[in-house]
Parts: C-alpha cells; structure tokens; sequence
C-alpha cells in the first residue's frame, strides 16, 4: 500500500512536471517574438560589456559618469558598429542593381565574348540536351532581370509598410532592453534566478557569470573577426583588383558577414564575391579592374580570398574558439559537424553559443558525473576567476 501511495506520488510530480514544461513551451512559441527581442538585446548587452566597465573605470577629478549615461554610450556604440558593418553592403547592391537596369548583353560580353564562347562550346559538348543555341550569358542574363522584374518591386513596396512597423518596433524593443540589461548588469541574473528554485540559485549565478563572461569574449571576438575579414579583403580588392573603393568595400563587407557562418561561409562569401567582381568589371557603365583577360581576373579574386582565409583559419579562429570559449578545436569542429547535419548552414551560426551554454551548464549543475569531469577536467576552463 504504501508502495503504491509513493508511486502514485512520484507519478503525479512527473505529471506535473511534464504539463508545466509544456505549458513554459507554449508560452515560449507563443511570445516567439519578445524572447528574440530579449536575446538580441541579451547579445547587444554582452558586446556592450567590456566597454561600459571599461568606462566605469574613468573618473575626472574624483567624479565618475552616471551608469545609465555609460549605459547609453555603450549601446549607441555598439549599435554605431553593428549599423556600419551591415550599411557598408548598401554601395555594392545598389551599384549592381543600376547596373543591371542598364545591362546591354552584347556590349556587357564583348571582353570575355572568347572564354565565354569556349565555355559554352564545352557546354554544348558536355550536355548536348542544352541544345546548339545554348548561351549562358543569356541565360544568367535573363534571370538576372527576372529577380529586378517590376512586379518583384511592386509586391515589395506593396509591403513595405509593414515590414518598416515590424523593423520599428523591434529595433526600439532591443534598444530599450539592451539599455537596462547594460546599465543593471545583474538584471538578467535576477530574472532568471527569480525562476529556478533557491538550493539552485547560488549555482544558477554562478553559471550565469561564466555564460556572460565567455559569450561576451565569443560575440566581440566574432565582431573583430568579420572586421578583419573585410578589411583583408578590402585592401585585396581595392589595391590589387583595382575595382574602386565603393565595389570594395561593398564585397569585402558581404564576405565579412558570411563568414559569420563556419566552415561553410567562407567558401560561399568568396563565391559570391567572385561572382560579384565579375559582374562590375564585365557589366559596369565605367571600367573598373585591372586590365587583363577573364579567366587573370578571376584567378586574382579567388586568390584574394583565399589568402584572407589561410589568415582567418589560422589567426582569427584560434584566438576566438580556443581563447574566449576555451574549447578545443576538435570539440567546435564536432560540435559544428552535429548542428550542421541537423539544422544546416544558418544553424552553425549559433551553434557555438549554444555549446557554450550547455558546456557552463553541465560543469555547474552536473560537475559530479564521471564524463563530465572528463570532458571538463577543470574549472579554469570555463569560469574567470583566474582570467
């Protein structure tokens, strides 16, 4: 009998258990959108970090800024940098976009009508189904100006003022929370502590503290990294392309940025940029690039981009992934490998974030299990008391 009383016990807490997890589940999906707000604003106040204490150390005659004045300028900083690195990519896709609107496919070919012509003979040969009058300058061509047809740009500024609205209201959520998890830097910890039960809450702080100091290195490591990719790239396509300062920069931002995503956006940031310098020599109303055949030209950007990536692989990458998450390399090449298999490319972006979190978690909740203190044989690994 009294078997069966704690039995029917346990199951009622586990009944519990389980309809609470569904019901914080439920919720999570239902307020998708203000939990992305929090995040985002979670990841801005990380970045923030180190330069609000940074200016919290500064004191003229004595007397020292208000918190939420620091806070403020830390946000606008950020926010300043994070603008300028998306805004740099306006130069190069409104240039293509005029010059598309201006394209002439006889005029556009004539410099590479040879390597094209060979190259479409090689087609020819290789898939005879494309048949005799194949060209692929025509068909890239034709679909180019499919993607800038006037419908396209109808539907789109049809809902523009919708997307504008949403735009609004989510750049002044992450604003307004950003500032406040910046100027209170415990107010994320008490949140979530406010939550958890209080045996955990000690250690729940803790692991927070080791979450906040790690990702905030991650996400500042990772801003420096697209910076230094597009600066490499940048004076690759201005001083040795010669393809002018707006085409340069604009390039060099867009392979910056996919090169946020691993492994995998590298190779197709200097695809795209390949492609990109290509099209602005061949099909710009003024001539830019330096003056050499078609197949020179794009010897010379795959190498340009290859170059800034043997000094992303092995200078950038290290110093973030082993330094500020204190991971081993093959851990974030496995750990990549699983979450690219599962949810693809765009979810590699935020894998290392989430291992991260997990690994902190782990150490803190579950220090006494036998793996784990394998795989995490130390404290020093994850935690900044002895940065």
């Amino acid at each position: 009998m009294e078997h069966d009383r704690k039995y029917t016990e346990r199951l009622a807490k586990s009944i519990l258990a389980a309809a609470g997890i569904a019901i914080i589940a439920a919720l999570c999906w239902y307020f998708r959108s203000v939990l992305a707000y929090i995040l985002v604003a979670v990841v801005i106040s990380l970045i923030a970090k180190p330069l609000m204490t940074l200016l919290q150390k500064i004191s003229i005659k004595g007397r020292k800024a208000p918190d939420w004045l620091l806070a403020a300028f830390s946000l606008v900083a950020v926010m300043g940098v994070l603008a300028s690195v998306i805004t740099m990519a306006v130069p190069i896709v409104s240039g293509i976009v005029k010059d598309i609107s201006m394209l002439n496919i006889e005029n556009s070919v004539r410099g590479i009508a040879v390597p094209l012509a060979e190259f479409n003979d090689f087609l020819r040969t290789s898939f005879p189904q494309l048949g005799e009058n194949f060209r692929i300058e025509v068909t890239v061509f034709n679909e180019i100006q499919k993607m800038f047809d006037v419908s396209v740009f109808s539907s789109v500024i049809g809902s523009a003022a919708s997307f504008l609205t949403s735009l609004g209201i989510a750049l002044f959520s992450v604003i307004f929370i950003g500032f406040f998890f910046i100027k209170d830097d415990g107010l994320f910890t008490k949140i979530v502590c406010a939550l958890v039960p209080d045996k955990h809450e000690e250690t729940t702080e803790k692991a927070i503290s080791d979450i906040g100091h790690l990702l905030s290195r991650y996400f500042i490591g990772i801003l420096l990294e697209v910076i230094g990719v597009a600066l490499i790239n940048f004076l690759g396509l201005l001083l040795v392309a010669r393809l002018g300062f707006n085409a340069a920069i604009g390039i060099a931002v867009l392979t910056g940025i996919f090169n946020v995503i691993p492994y995998v956006g590298p190779l197709l940031g200097g695809a795209l940029g390949t492609v990109l310098g290509l099209l602005l020599k061949y099909t710009s109303v003024s001539p830019i690039g330096l003056d050499v055949n078609f197949w020179v030209f794009a010897a010379i950007l795959v190498a340009i981009f290859c170059f800034t990536q043997l000094v992303d692989n092995f200078v950038y990458q290290p110093l973030i992934y082993s330094t500020s998450i204190k991971s081993t390399p093959l851990e974030i090449f496995i750990v990549l490998l699983i979450v690219g298999h599962i949810g693809g490319p765009l979810a590699m972006i935020i894998a290392i974030p989430c291992y991260t979190v997990v690994r902190v978690i782990a150490f803190r909740f579950f220090g006494h299990v036998k793996a784990i203190r394998r795989l995490i044989p130390s404290e020093k690994l994850i935690t900044n008391d002895n940065d």
